[in-house]
């Protein structure tokens, strides 16, 4: 969901990104090549750097779909909003999930402190809990391209970094590295520069996998409202400091967060 990752970050990365040396437009082989100096400088080794920029080329469907999405929200209600989103199959499917996925989902609340229903709540709206579409592009040609683009050049110049890091990491190899119009990665949809940072390795097996792995993927959602204040055992409903507050980095959309509350509450939240 292009508009909901970008309206969570991008006040993030204009005040705290820094500035790149890499000059948007322009001959597209060159920034590509500032790029990976500027990533070779932040740790990437060169030949990460040399794979995942081999053949990269613009993607016009990218651009275009990126220039479509202002205002997704503005123009909807909540009522209209939500009833196209927190629907009787998602309900049932989320709600057996959460029985399959029990103890967990109880693990993870213990850890974090945030509810089952309300983490469960995200996983479905995002991706259907996996199920859905959680995009099919190459996430270094995607934020290249938008990096590319003058329009928001720190904010996607540090995320194609941050994809490289991914790769660096061994969290997801390249051929994997698959995501959506803005290059969130998963069945919870993170920007890369979250994937880094939030990220939790919690099935063990020494690597962050948000496409694949299920416990990485709750307890990822989990971390990144903790580490932004959610208060354990406190509502969350709209006007609350978790709302206001820690579920506000996951979207500063009211209407989506307000779409999440609503979900969470038809799963038996508090």
């Amino acid at each position: 969901m292009l508009a909901r990752t970008l309206s969570a970050f991008l006040l993030t990365f204009l005040l705290a990104t820094p500035t790149l040396a890499a000059q948007c437009g322009g001959d597209f082989h060159g920034f590509l090549a500032a790029m990976g100096r500027e990533a070779q400088a932040a740790g990437v080794s060169r030949s990460v750097i040399d794979q995942a920029f081999a053949g990269v080329t613009i993607d016009p469907n990218v651009l275009a779909f990126d220039r479509r999405q202002k205002g997704m929200f503005h123009s909807k209600s909540f009522e209209e909003y939500s009833r196209t989103r927190v629907i009787p199959a998602r309900i049932k499917r989320a709600t057996r999930l959460m029985q399959v996925h029990a103890q967990l989902l109880a693990r993870i609340e213990r850890q974090f402190g945030v509810p089952a229903s309300l983490v469960v709540a995200i996983w479905t709206l995002e991706s259907d809990n996996g199920t859905g579409d959680i995009g099919k592009l190459p996430v270094i040609r995607t934020l290249a391209t938008l990096a590319h683009d003058c329009r928001r050049t720190e904010l996607f110049q540090g995320e194609l970094i941050a994809a490289l890091k991914i790769v660096q990491r061994g969290d997801l190899p390249l051929r994997d590295l698959i995501g959506a119009y803005a290059g969130e990665i998963g069945q919870t949809q993170f920007l890369p520069s979250s994937y880094i940072k939030y990220g939790v390795d919690y099935d063990g097996n020494g690597h962050v996998d948000l496409r694949h792995s299920v416990p990485d993927v709750l307890a990822s959602t989990a971390n990144l409202l903790k580490v932004n204040g959610w208060k354990a055992g406190a509502p969350y409903g709209e006007g609350t400091s978790n709302f206001e507050d820690a579920m506000r980095e996951w979207n500063h959309s009211e209407l989506y967060r307000k779409t999440i509350v609503l979900m969470a509450q038809q799963l038996g939240g508090r």
